[in-house]
């Protein structure tokens, strides 16, 4: 299992690579890191940033960075746990740079899609809302990979218990959407549904052969 590995500076490093990130972010950016510690109960920090929201924004980079290095140990964790025990802990960087890259292109061709199908005010509101989302899952996962590292052994209760907790916090994020942008979706309620079932189901599980096949 995971704690048996004699070598674990690569895993470490990547702890201490996470904490260095989320740590820039707070002293760079405290008032905003505070508002967006509280996201999952108030819509504050939503309401407060999106007027600031750019393609490029270092709290944003910072949070999501600190988001693929997470997914990407969690990915490793979940690999080792079932037994493919030849996977090199290097490979961490290969898949947070798969899913950072995927993440990425997905955003670019959602803003796209939302241009073809003329909704563009209210998905760069959901996207907001999701990155947001996504960066806070980043800030769970940093001590739930340290606990599933060095104290928990992982077991597959355990990992579905967590991956239906995270599910839950994004069903939580698109509710919440939802709720504080009801008008919106008079005009447009046909194309967000397709939109969801499209670009926000279909493509993880995609993403999910892509690494695990290779």
């Amino acid at each position: 299992m995971l704690r048996e590995f004699n070598n674990v500076d690569i895993l470490t490093l990547t702890i201490m690579g996470c904490l260095l990130l989320v740590a820039l972010s707070k002293l760079l950016f405290a008032k905003r890191f505070n508002e967006f510690a509280y996201l999952l109960f108030n819509s504050r920090y939503s309401s407060l940033y999106i007027r600031e929201q750019r393609f490029l924004d270092v709290f944003e980079g910072l949070l999501f960075s600190n988001l693929v290095l997470n997914l990407g140990l969690l990915l490793f964790i979940y690999l080792s746990y079932i037994g493919q025990n030849d996977v090199s802990q290097l490979s961490i960087f290969k898949y947070s740079f798969l899913i950072g890259l995927f993440l990425i292109l997905k955003v670019l061709f959602e803003r796209l899609l939302s241009s073809v199908l003329d909704i563009e005010p209210i998905i760069d509101k959901y996207l907001f809302q999701t990155i947001s989302f996504r960066n806070f899952i980043g800030l769970l996962l940093l001590p739930i990979n340290a606990f599933l590292i060095y104290t928990l052994k992982p077991n597959k209760i355990s990992f579905f218990i967590l991956v239906g907790f995270l599910f839950l916090i994004l069903i939580f994020g698109l509710f919440l959407f939802i709720k504080n942008n009801l008008n919106a979706f008079k005009k447009s309620l046909f194309y967000f549904i397709l939109y969801l079932c499209a670009l926000e189901i279909a493509p993880y599980v995609v993403l999910y052969k892509m690494i695990t096949t290779n």
